[in-house]
Formats: structure tokens, sequence, C-alpha cells
């Protein structure tokens, strides 16, 4: 075995390793919320997924970065190939093992590669034209300031990187491919690489060939395993999450609002509806909606760690727009960061039960924001992966007014008056007084 198996294989396994316990960590995070079950048909959930998730179609709803972002999309995919090429040469010292395996259709991936590389170098420089020189209105939002801001630009650097990684390796080993060394199968003209070589490399010797195609080589490999690690922390992680989040998303209308049992049985039986079922009294206060990332759903957790922070949410909704501080973006990125505060305590030895560090949601989002939304659902339409950023913020506005009986004074007197008289009006009698003595008439 060589050296480069071996330093392979060791950093292969330390990058597994480190991968298991990042993803395992948000996956216990997740796992933080209540329990959900996706409703509706299977079938439906796989369309979606095809259609969605895989096949981007909410993004085209804007076609220019829709199809800027389908470059980079599929340029990924299909590095992918070249990607396990690099791995099962790594573990077997081989070098290009497709090459002699599957004849001239190795050559048209490679070609196809090199060209969406191109086509995603062009499109990751417009991207970085877009969020730090033209500024679209969406990435300059409050919450983007910071880590967000630098966690996109690290990403569209590093694809910048990974692409001069595969076009160093290609055109280095087709330079040494016309020097007759039989360590470097024949891998057929490449499109791209060739330029290269015809104009930049055919002065250099077959030891700087050599280094300059292990550098590309091993910059590849090290940016995939860059990237494999950086993920759990960047808002890219909707690269592996989307597609759950799209298969697991409501297939309920979109106006329909998730009642409270409770609360439902409590209205019928205020209106003669049902018969009232006794119940136990008791001295505790219930609680209704979400104070914490505990109190929502695991849906809603996997939602925000969903979360592309694309920003198109935020960019229509009506009381963003209107100057109000809500931004739907946001109360996802809170979610996610209140998440993660809380599973990092816990991965301290502390149990759940036992945990309470005295903060919740609201240390991360103002009563002014939840009640800023307008409920059209808007951010929910808008969203490229399904997200539903409404859900959360209607049990959080529940916890305000059912739990802790707070709002907005211009709210207030419109639920005491639907509390005491069964009407948005404040009337002196009951709403159905007047209905009283009809049978009589």
């Amino acid at each position: 075995m060589s050296l480069q198996q071996i330093v392979f294989l060791i950093l292969f396994i330390a990058v597994v390793f480190l991968a298991y316990r990042s993803y395992g960590r948000i996956i216990k995070a997740i796992k933080l919320g209540k329990s959900y079950t996706a409703e509706g048909s299977k079938g439906q959930r796989w369309k979606n997924v095809f259609l969605v998730a895989f096949g981007q179609q909410k993004m085209f709803k804007r076609w220019i970065p829709g199809f800027l972002h389908l470059f980079i999309y599929v340029a990924f995919l299909f590095t992918q190939i070249e990607l396990v090429e690099i791995i099962i040469d790594g573990v077997s010292g081989h070098h290009r093992f497709f090459a002699d395996k599957i004849g001239p259709l190795y050559n048209v991936i490679i070609n196809f590669i090199e060209i969406l590389s191109v086509l995603a170098f062009v499109s990751t420089l417009i991207f970085l034209w877009r969020r730090n020189l033209l500024k679209i209105p969406r990435f300059v939002k409050p919450e983007m300031n910071g880590w967000p801001r630098l966690d996109a630009n690290l990403i569209l650097i590093g694809e910048i990187i990974l692409i001069v990684g595969i076009f160093s390796m290609n055109s280095a080993d087709l330079a040494l491919q016309n020097l007759a060394d039989s360590h470097y199968p024949d891998t057929g003209q490449l499109l791209i690489s060739s330029l290269v070589f015809e104009n930049l490399l055919q002065d250099m010797s077959q030891s700087s060939l050599i280094v300059m195609e292990r550098f590309g080589w091993w910059l590849h490999l090290s940016v995939v395993f860059g990237f494999i690690l950086y993920l759990p922390y960047s808002k890219h992680l909707h690269i592996l999450f989307a597609f759950p989040n799209v298969y697991f998303a409501s297939l309920k209308a979109r106006g329909a609002i998730e009642n409270m049992p409770v609360i439902t049985n409590e209205v019928k039986s205020m209106m003669g509806l049902t018969d009232e079922t006794g119940s136990e009294i008791t001295d505790e206060l219930p609680e209704f909606g979400a104070k914490d990332v505990t109190d929502l759903s695991w849906k809603n957790i996997l939602d925000a760690y969903s979360c592309t922070e694309c920003g198109r949410c935020t960019s229509v909704c009506p009381a963003n727009l209107t100057g109000k501080k809500l931004s739907p973006r946001k109360i996802l990125m809170d979610i996610r960061d209140r998440s993660t505060e809380i599973i990092t305590q816990l991965d301290g030895s502390v149990k759940e039960s036992d945990f309470d560090d005295g903060k919740s949601l609201f240390d991360y989002i103002s009563e002014e924001e939840i009640f800023a939304c307008t409920t059209c659902n808007a951010c929910v339409e808008a969203c490229p992966v399904m997200i539903d950023p409404l859900s959360p913020i209607i049990e959080l506005r529940r916890y305000k007014l059912l739990t802790e009986s707070k709002g907005p004074s211009e709210w207030m007197p419109m639920y005491n008056a639907i509390e005491n008289n069964g009407a948005v009006w404040q009337m002196p009698g009951q709403r159905f007084d007047w209905a009283n003595n009809l049978e009589s008439n």
C-alpha cells in the first residue's frame, strides 16, 4: 500500500467519523420537536420530491437565478461520478478506475462534467456579483449580516476552488497521456482541458505535470471533504434536507390552519354543539401554542434546517414590504439557531428532561414580528423547498394570546368581546339573545 493510499484512508475515515457526529447532532436537534404526521397521498409526496426537490420546479418562478442555480446544481450532481472514481482510486491505488471499463461513455461523461463546470463557474461569479456588488435587496436584510453573508460567499468561493481542482487535474492528466505514460489511461479528447493544455501546459516537464495533476486531485478531494464537514454549520444543508422536507410538507390547502382540539371542544360546548364532557379541574393553567422549539413539531425544526436563506419568502411578505419587522426567513433562522443552542448544551451531558437555560424562542423572536404576520401564505408559496414559515409564527402567536393573554392593544378588545359575547363587537348582551323568543313569536 502506497503512502498516498494510507493518507487517503486516514482522511476518509476521519471525515466519515466527524460527519457522523455532526449530522447525528442535527438529527437530535430535529427530534426535539413534537410528533408530526404527514397526511395525504404518498404518490403526491413522491411527485413533489421529483418535481420540486430534485427537479427544482419552484426555482424557475424567477428564471434568471433559476437557470444559474440549475447549472450549479446539475454540475454538482454529475461531478459526483468523478468523485466516486476519485474515492475508488484513493482506496485502490488505481488511476481513473472507470476509464478503461466503460469505453467511449467515459469521454462523454467527463466532457459533460467539464462543460457543466464552466457553466457553474460563470454562474458562481454572477452569484458573487449579485450578493456583494449588485446587492439584491433580499440578500442585504438585517438577518443576513455577519455569518449568513460570509457563509454564502464561502460556499461560492469553494465552488470556484473545486472547479480549479477539476481542470488542473484533467488538463495535466491529458498532457501526461500525450507523453505516453502508461499510468494515465486514455480518456479521449477533453474539450475544455485540451484548451488549457494547448495554451498553458505544453512546455511543462513531466514531473511538473505529475505535481499539477496530483495537486488538482487532492484539491478536488479536500474541497469535497471540507464541504461534507462544513454542511452542518451552513445554510447549504438544504442540499440534503430539502428532499425529506419536501416529502413531509403539508398537502393541505394553503389557507388551512391546524385547530387546537382543546379550544375546538370548548367552543363547541359553549355553542351547544356537543354534550359537555366533564374533565378534572386542576390548578395548573394549560399552555397553548409554542414558547420554545420543543413545543413545535419536528417538521417545523426540519423546515428551519432545510432553509436555503434565499429570502424569497421575505421578498414577498406584505408585512416586510411595508416596513414592518417581520421576516419569515429570520423566523426560520432563529428556530434553527435556538435548536442548535439547545442540542449543544444537551451534548454537554445535560438531560433533556432537566434542561432549562431560562431562555425561549422569544429571546430570538419579538412580539412585534409574530403579530405583524397577515397569515397570507405568500411565504409558503414562494419557498423553493416547500418550507412553511407560517406554522411556527401561528404557534408563537397562540402562546402569547392564549397562554399569556398578551397581544397588540388594537386586538385585545376584539378577543375579549368574542370571549364574553361570542362576537367581535362589544355588545351589552350575548350574541344569540335576539333569537331566544323566535319560536314563541
